[in-house]
């Protein structure tokens, strides 16, 4: 019985992932929770010493993880990437295309084209390489599962700068789309929606501290719970990668507390006391 329960609770037991991005952030805890559910974890990224350190913490614990360096923007290297997958495990079971990123704020008028070329660079054709590339060797195999990191501004605006909320708009086109096609050869394609985070991206962008942050983020929820972390996103993402939701595709999973679906602006005024 022991033994049973377990197995049961590493969901991901002898499954292989890569996650992008994977050196800090979501992709930093998502990469650690894969490891702790039976995955052998490829941690794609640039930024080489953290990258070296998360797969050095997870090995600690007991897990399987290394580490290549993988600029997304580069198809070669994220050829290579599930290329080294498949070679040193024998299969790729999960993609999670997680890294991204941000310019600081600026408002569209006095935006650089330099600036929406580099945001769709990384977060968009990122995505669709990790899409391409994944997509092929899992069609071959007939299964696996494509995660794609979206957020809270590709269903609402006004939340962030305008190339972010662009780009993030892109990726739920790129995961429907690819749900539809990959779903026939048995390849499921979701992405997760995250609300405002305390990453160390979104804190350098707004020039926010993480405690300042969150505290910002928790005064205007619509749902009063601790504020949201790394970890609760990385518990969705286990989800989406897990056999548990086997029959959902081209889903857009937002994790915001409720925040996208209520304007509280006006009931606020009209019941302050409320």
């Amino acid at each position: 019985m022991s033994h049973l329960l377990f197995s049961m609770g590493r969901r991901l037991e002898g499954k292989v992932a890569i996650v992008t991005g994977g050196a800090s952030g979501i992709g930093e805890s998502t990469a650690k929770l894969f490891a702790r559910h039976g995955a052998k974890v490829v941690i794609a990224d640039v930024q080489n010493d953290k990258g070296l350190q998360v797969c050095s913490e997870i090995l600690s614990g007991g897990g399987t993880s290394s580490y290549i360096n993988c600029d997304v923007t580069k198809e070669d290297d994220v050829k290579t990437t599930v290329e080294t997958a498949l070679r040193s495990h024998g299969r790729l079971d999960i993609m999670f295309n997680n890294a991204g990123t941000i310019i600081y704020y600026k408002p569209i008028t006095d935006i650089d084209r330099s600036d929406v070329e580099r945001v769709l660079s990384v977060n968009v054709i990122g995505v669709f390489l990790g899409i391409k590339h994944a997509g092929r060797a899992m069609a071959a195999a007939g299964v696996g599962s494509i995660i794609n990191t979206a957020s809270g501004a590709s269903v609402m605006a006004g939340l962030t700068v305008s190339p972010y909320t662009a780009s993030k708009h892109a990726v739920v086109g790129f995961t429907k789309d690819a749900a539809v096609e990959l779903g026939r050869r048995g390849v499921r394609v979701n992405c997760v929606s995250p609300h405002l985070l305390a990453t160390p991206l979104s804190c350098r962008m707004l020039y926010l501290d993480r405690e300042r942050m969150e505290a910002a983020v928790e005064k205007s929820s619509v749902l009063k719970s601790p504020p949201l972390k790394s970890e609760d996103i990385a518990e969705a993402v286990l989800y989406l990668a897990s056999d548990e939701s086997r029959y959902v595709n081209g889903q857009n999973l937002v994790v915001d507390g409720g925040y996208s679906i209520s304007n509280p602006a006006l009931g606020e005024s009209l019941y302050p006391s409320k």
